[in-house]
């Protein structure tokens, strides 16, 4: 168990009614603050969200000599790349922690310094994530690879070259990881069954602002064109729409009504649509949308997560606990993390009526079909929750257990609070704000 410092006690069963914000995207901000590195003049990044994923890149980049500070405005930062240096390997992986980001520096470092070390890494817990595809890929370009007993050491002792990849899965860290070095490689990459979520758009858009040539065809092709040089970028990161959406899973499993300013329609399309089916109900005006639950039974529904287009993994855990309320039998198929549906076990303890399946239900057969994994939950209810102490699992399984200890009856002790940190902007401001009863222990 964790010290008392890392428990939240949670006292459910009260609506979430108010309003939050979110800021950019945790899945893009730490990327555009690595893009950074490529440049040759100061970047100014806005919209930056407070969170421990930002804090580790920030270290990372002063650790290799970029300077970073705070902008003109609030959420701002500069980050200036003249001086880029090599950094000490204990003081990386101090750094480094648990994070899986220091992967991306292979590329801009193997540009700017010809070498680059990369610590054991780490990251959420729920399925195979491995870097080995990272490493291929750099490869490719022409990165040596050795593996020393505190890491990986890289070198590019004949520079980088454009190279054709095809991705065996559009995985969005190996896309990225392709993106941030093509940019600055000699000639043409081609990128093949690359991931499109919008936050790789929105890299693309910054990369491009600092003199890159990308092109993104409809058939999930990104084609780059090496430049010489690049620049300074000054861009507003698009919205976190997986914070945004477990909020607004949040008022939907509390019967409550959210005001999410910040949130974005564009980038929440799939998600919108499925909150509507199950019976949630949304406004959308310039400056955010406000997710509510408009009384009566939820629907039971099938679901299926995918990439980008699709119904997000990442949306999956939160919505998983509003369907704990739901009428009838909803098929969850996970497509896309093969441990992604451990976290039921602790909404079973709490009353949900969850089951977990080896075989993939309610859509088409997917990578895990054959596998042996438990990536199907059909999901039955309505069931009443009650409180429970619960542990948690990783960062969306973790805000998913806060979820579920709000709609509960009682109080809850919510353990490892901390990972929600990683992704989650101030929320323990935000959850007081929208009436949650929550406590630090005595």
């Amino acid at each position: 168990m964790t010290g008392t410092d890392d428990v939240l006690l949670v006292h459910g069963g009260t609506p979430l009614e108010g309003e939050i914000r979110v800021r950019g995207a945790k899945n893009l901000v730490p990327k555009a603050m690595v893009a950074a590195l490529l440049g040759s003049e100061p970047s100014r990044l806005r919209n930056v969200p407070d969170i421990r994923d930002v804090r580790v890149v920030r270290g990372l980049l002063q650790l290799h000599g970029v300077t970073v500070r705070g902008g003109e405005e609030a959420a701002e930062l500069v980050l200036d790349p003249s001086h880029v240096e090599s950094a000490n390997v204990a003081d990386i992986d101090a750094h480094a922690g648990s994070s899986r980001i220091p992967i991306l520096f292979c590329g801009p470092l193997l540009h700017r310094l010809g070498h680059a070390f990369i610590p054991g890494l780490g990251g959420c817990d729920i399925g195979g994530r491995p870097i080995d595809f990272h490493f291929d890929v750099l490869r490719q370009f022409g990165a040596v690879i050795e593996k020393r007993p505190e890491g990986q050491y890289l070198e590019a002792p004949h520079g980088l070259r454009g190279t054709k990849i095809k991705l065996p899965y559009p995985s969005v860290g190996t896309t990225e990881q392709v993106l941030l070095t093509a940019v600055l490689a000699e000639g043409v990459t081609e990128l093949s069954n690359a991931a499109v979520e919008p936050e790789i758009e929105d890299l693309i858009c910054v990369l491009q602002k600092m003199g890159a040539m990308i092109s993104m065809d409809t058939d999930r092709t990104i084609r780059i064109t090496g430049v010489d040089k690049l620049g300074g970028y000054n861009h507003q990161a698009l919205p976190d729409r997986l914070e945004a959406a477990s909020w607004a899973c949040a008022a939907l499993a509390t019967e409550g009504s959210v005001y999410v300013r910040g949130a974005g329609q564009r980038e929440m399309m799939t998600f919108l649509n499925t909150y509507r089916r199950v019976g949630g109900q949304f406004e959308i005006d310039n400056d955010g949308i406000r997710f509510w639950h408009p009384g009566g039974p939820l629907k039971a529904i099938a679901l299926e997560t995918d990439v980008h287009p699709g119904f997000q993994t990442d949306w999956q855990q939160p919505l998983v606990v509003a369907l704990t309320q739901a009428s009838g039998l909803s098929i969850v198929h996970e497509t896309v993390y093969e441990s992604r549906l451990g976290f039921t076990e602790a909404l079973n303890q709490m009353g949900a009526h969850i089951q977990l399946y080896r075989e993939c239900l309610g859509g088409t057969p997917c990578r895990f079909g054959q596998r042996n994994f438990l990536h199907s939950a059909v999901v039955s209810g309505p069931t009443k929750l009650q409180a429970a102490d619960l542990v948690i699992p990783d960062l969306r399984g973790g805000f998913s257990y806060l979820i579920a200890a709000l709609a509960a009856q009682g109080t809850s002790r919510v353990h490892g609070i901390d990972l929600i940190n990683r992704g989650y902007e101030n929320f323990m401001e935000k959850l007081p704000a929208l009436g949650a009863k929550v406590e630090l222990p005595a």
